[in-house]
């Protein structure tokens, strides 16, 4: 069988903050994805030392990666493992999976735009840089000003992600047998928190759910499997599954009921069906704050009443060598219920199923203490058990095809650590296997040197270096593969000093603190300054039985050393906006015109030791 795909879309790096230079504080920021692309690199390097070890030719390695297809795109999938540079894009307001998922008619008020929110997610971008400079912040007041934020490049990254999902699967459900059935696909942002028109938590469109609408319109795959795996219970996900299935089971009971009466059956083909299952942190964002309807969303699990399929199981906390008593007990129940899934809804050949994962890995327990507060802390190990076992799985009723999006994790070790380890079992042939050592404590290390660029004083742009550490034959050739996966570095905009900011709502704060009157967290530097204080001492109790665990601003994968750390206090003018904003030589200066804008103030933890 062919081996899996990576596809790559460099437009995602695009989608960047630009209400103030600083974005030291930002999590979901665009280099993820070069902390993916080592992970992605790493593992290219070790699966092809296994096959060359198992062949007994030690030439066999440098002959693997020479085959590696590593133009923009080819028809070829002859290579070892295929890397797309994808240009693919959609426009939002005219693809029909797109429309299927985001632009639902409601039946009840057939005057409603089906398309409002699309528009509008259109034009805050388009606008954003416009409002940006007037004080006004890109993100309407209703939505959550620390989770979510747009550029007007945010629109091509937010369709180059979607077009590239399809573009996945498109080559996933190609019947041609010697075309790849697995992919991985490293995009960003992430899009499970989105529900119909609700964009949350860093999410503006449903990456997983509009490529599982694309398989059924354009392919005819009916049943569609959903893994999701991130930290955060996937709430946008599992209500447009739930609404897709509401409206595939009342098709059905309508055909049913006409065959009942005499009428003739429905001649038109079945609808979609979505099996949506979540392993998750319950007391984490989206439900971090107790509201019922999020954590009972969180917690439902149904097999086939009235159509749904849905099945959500709740990370712990476990002892030293408890973990995989977890695994087997609860955590792979998502897998028996998906195989239950499709037995019941079984047809013929099962040609029409799907699998996709929401492969988010800010569980792992490299991921930074305060995004993951509650000692979850899976083992990089899961992410190549799971992904093995969700293998298996697509093999005996899927005949192979799985498409992994990425979703959450934000430090680099996290990212590159979770990577390696997930793509590695998406892609070892069979009757080889991993070796932990390969994401060991001091592997990991000598891969965080790779991923740290090195800024040699006076040069503007990251170079990534060589060090001593490097010369290890596995890290030259990471470094070498990395170097095809991201030709040209990404450049990290130049930071300034932060503008007073609201916090994310992902952070724990108390609710007292300027619930009367939002906007006046904006009003002085020194009330920003007891809502940052706030906002830590919320995550302190949480991250630390005794309270007392050190928070640090860190620079969320800024490795480079001309990270600014935050200044709350600063002034907020427009000489502290990015310089592709402060372009206009006229631009109102004036006191009035100088408003403060919100912020993401999503203050880390530690580091991971290291």
């Amino acid at each position: 069988m062919a081996s899996a795909s990576i596809f790559i879309q460099d437009a995602c790096y695009q989608h960047r903050y630009i209400r103030s230079r600083d974005t030291s504080l930002i999590v979901e920021r665009p280099e993820r994805l070069t902390a993916v692309k080592f992970g992605l690199a790493a593992a290219v390097t070790r699966i092809q030392e296994v096959v060359a070890k198992s062949t007994d030719d030690p030439n066999d390695l440098a002959a693997a990666l020479d085959k590696l297809t590593l133009a923009a795109h080819s028809d070829s999938l002859t290579s070892p493992i295929h890397v797309v540079h994808s240009s693919a894009t959609l426009d939002l307001l005219s693809h029909p999976a797109v429309q299927f998922s985001h632009a639902f008619p409601d039946r009840s008020d057939l005057t409603k735009d089906s398309q409002e929110y699309l528009k509008n997610l259109k034009r805050w971008s388009e606008e954003s840089t416009d409002n940006v400079l007037k004080g006004i912040s890109e993100i309407p007041k209703d939505l959550a000003q620390g989770d979510l934020y747009l550029c007007p490049e945010s629109l091509s990254a937010i369709q180059g992600a979607l077009g590239t999902v399809c573009e996945a699967i498109d080559t996933a459900v190609n019947p041609d047998p010697s075309t790849s059935k697995r992919a991985f696909v490293a995009i960003r942002p992430p899009g499970h928190h989105c529900g119909e028109d609700t964009p949350s938590g860093f999410c503006f469109v449903n990456n997983v759910i509009v490529g599982a609408a694309h398989a059924h319109l354009k392919h005819g795959i009916h049943r569609v499997v959903i893994f999701d795996i991130d930290l955060h219970h996937g709430n946008g996900t599992q209500s447009l599954a739930w609404a897709i299935n509401e409206e595939t089971q009342r098709r059905r009971l309508e055909a049913e009921a006409r065959t009942e009466n005499g009428g003739s059956p429905s001649v038109s083909s079945p609808g979609l069906q979505i099996y949506y299952s979540s392993i998750h942190d319950v007391l984490s964002y989206p439900c971090e704050d107790g509201a019922t309807s999020l954590v009972q969303a969180a917690s439902v699990s149904i097999s086939g009443a009235h159509g749904q399929w849905i099945e959500n199981v709740h990370l712990q906390t476990y002892e030293d060598g408890k973990f995989w008593d977890l695994y087997e007990k609860d955590y792979k129940k998502i897998i028996r219920k998906a195989e239950e899934f499709a037995r019941f809804t079984a047809t013929e050949g099962n040609e029409d199923l799907l699998v996709m994962i929401s492969c988010g890995f800010d569980a792992s327990e490299h991921e930074y203490a305060s995004m993951s507060r509650h000692g979850r802390k899976v083992p990089t190990n899961f992410y190549a058990q799971f992904t093995k076992d969700a293998r298996a799985f697509a093999e005996d009723y899927a005949k192979g095809r799985i498409v992994s999006v990425l979703e959450g994790g934000y430090s680099n070790r996290a990212l590159s650590s979770g990577t390696l380890a997930h793509f590695c079992a998406l892609e070892l042939p069979e009757g080889h296997t991993w070796a932990e050592a390969w994401w060991n404590e001091d592997n990991l290390s000598k891969l965080e040197q790779l991923i740290k660029p090195k800024r040699p004083k006076g040069r503007p742009s990251a170079s990534f270096t060589a060090s001593p550490a490097e010369q290890e034959p596995w890290l030259k050739q990471t470094l070498s593969v990395f170097q095809y996966l991201e030709p040209v570095p990404f450049r990290t905009p130049k930071r300034g000093k932060a503008l007073p900011v609201e916090p994310s709502s992902r952070t724990l704060r108390q609710r007292k603190v300027d619930d009367a009157n939002p906007s006046s967290a904006k009003s002085t530097p020194a009330k920003s300054e007891v809502i940052e204080k706030v906002a830590l001492q919320g995550k302190t109790n949480r991250s630390s039985p005794k309270g007392k665990d050190k928070e640090t601003t860190a620079n969320v994968g800024h490795d480079d050393e001309d990270s600014d750390s935050a200044s709350t206090g600063s002034s907020s003018t427009l000489s502290s906006l990015p310089d592709s904003v402060t372009g206009d030589d006229h631009a109102d200066t004036s006191p009035a015109s100088l408003k403060k804008l919100p912020k993401v103030i999503l203050k880390l933890g530690p580091r991971p030791s290291s």
